[in-house]
């Protein structure tokens, strides 16, 4: 005999969406869920905690950005001039993505194993170049926003 414990179910009401400030566009922590394939380990409160930390630092590297375009007399970032992907701005895609990005490299530096065995050394590489590369995703992703050329800088 076996038991099978389903995974919780994130309800709708405990996570409402996660109001920005007046020029970025809200997040919804359950679009954020989904897209992050997070596990039952992180609550509702957590991602909620984590997604504003991640919207903070977000909007804190693109306050120049968001000065020129109001400047200019946009109201909202999906108010910018910019191509549209299925119906949205891609300004508003690439913001989201550096959002989410930033949330699950941050999310993921605070989940490290702890294995201290050879595999779970292995794991902890793993997750360490994983982390790495949702940093790299979330600096494009704000470069994106900004129009910015992505910049790669190696040493001699």
């Amino acid at each position: 005999m076996s038991l099978v414990i389903p995974a919780p179910v994130p309800d709708i009401t405990l996570e409402p969406a996660i109001r920005n400030s007046f020029f970025w566009p809200d997040i919804n922590p359950l679009v954020l869920r989904d897209t992050l394939r997070l596990e039952g380990t992180v609550t509702a409160k957590r991602l909620r905690m984590v997604a504003k930390r991640a919207m903070t630092e977000v909007n804190a590297e693109l306050y120049d950005y968001r000065a020129a375009q109001m400047a200019c007399g946009f109201k909202t970032l999906a108010d910018v001039p910019a191509d549209s992907i299925d119906g949205e701005s891609i300004k508003v895609t690439s913001y989201e993505c550096a959002v989410s990005s930033m949330t699950a490299a941050m999310l993921a530096e605070r989940y490290p194993g702890n294995d201290t065995t050879d595999k779970g050394s292995q794991k902890a590489e793993i997750v360490e170049s994983t982390v790495n590369e949702l940093w790299r995703d979330a600096r494009n992703a704000i470069h994106d926003v900004a129009g910015v050329a992505h910049a790669i800088i190696g040493l001699i």
